[in-house]
């Protein structure tokens, strides 16, 4: 199938996929509202085989070193497949597959699976990172990019976390866990329990991002959008925490997105 863009309907929903533009989510309009930002860069992009940046771009696997290309020097961020076209494997009604098989720059063969589900009052996106050969460290994240307002008040951001990963200066996790701090966040919080985080436009609606995972990124420094970035693992985490991807066991992760009028 080509990799023209995809409309997902479910009740008021709608759900607009772009596997030509990195396999983001470009739209999610619920009765009319367009809950992301719009644009080329923006939506809600997959992060993978990575999320957030990797210190200097290198990576270890065992004995072997691995360089990225330092596209936010002096560090790599948020994977490889944000800008390069995904295929589409099956789209019908509800639900988009999109796959992209991994390669250059990325050292290991190896194939990403991404499902869109969308319900009447829901999003779900699942994800998966399978290998042709060799096992290999990833990780799995989303980065949606929520209007900061939708003609009323600004959005309200609720969570808890066990912790805040604390942030150098060079904007990577120091390696210590503090008590969470206020915003504003360009910050990695700690959900042991799965993360959960509630946002509220006032007046007007309430979205849930949840996931098993235990990770999330809060970025709300940007004045048009905040994101909340479900992960399964830290930035830098290729290094920190890695995740192995085995020919028996694939990487797989999901996050549900859940709204309401109010």
């Amino acid at each position: 199938m080509s990799n023209e863009e995809i409309t997902l309907t479910a009740g008021d929903a709608e759900v607009t996929v772009s596997p030509g533009n990195g396999g983001r989510v470009a739209g999610l309009r619920v009765g009319g509202l367009e809950l992301l930002r719009q644009g080329q860069k923006f939506g809600c992009f997959p992060m993978v085989p990575w999320c957030g940046r990797i210190r200097d771009g290198r990576f270890r696997d065992g004995a072997a070193v691995h360089q990225m290309p330092l596209n936010s020097p002096p560090h790599a961020i948020h994977g490889t497949t944000r800008n390069g076209p995904w295929r589409t494997a099956r789209a019908a009604g509800n639900e988009a597959v999109l796959t992209f098989d991994l390669g250059d720059p990325w050292p290991y063969p190896g194939r990403v699976t991404q499902i869109a589900e969308l319900a009447e009052d829901s999003l779900t996106l699942t994800m998966s990172v399978e290998t042709y050969g060799s096992s290999f460290p990833a990780q799995i994240g989303w980065h949606p990019w929520f209007n900061r307002n939708l003609g009323g008040e600004d959005v309200r951001l609720d969570f808890t976390a066990a912790w805040q990963e604390e942030r150098g200066e060079d904007h990577l996790p120091t390696g210590r866990r503090i008590e969470p701090r206020p915003g504003p966040w360009d910050d990695c919080f700690g959900m042991p329990g799965g993360v959960d985080v509630t946002l509220t436009w006032p007046g007007q609606l309430e979205l849930k991002v949840t996931s098993r995972e235990e990770w999330a990124v809060v970025y709300d420094e940007q004045e048009a959008a905040v994101c909340v970035e479900p992960q399964t693992g830290p930035p830098n985490g290729l290094n920190t925490a890695p995740r192995l991807v085995t020919p028996l066991e694939p990487l797989e992760a999901s996050t549900t997105w859940t709204w309401r009028r109010l």
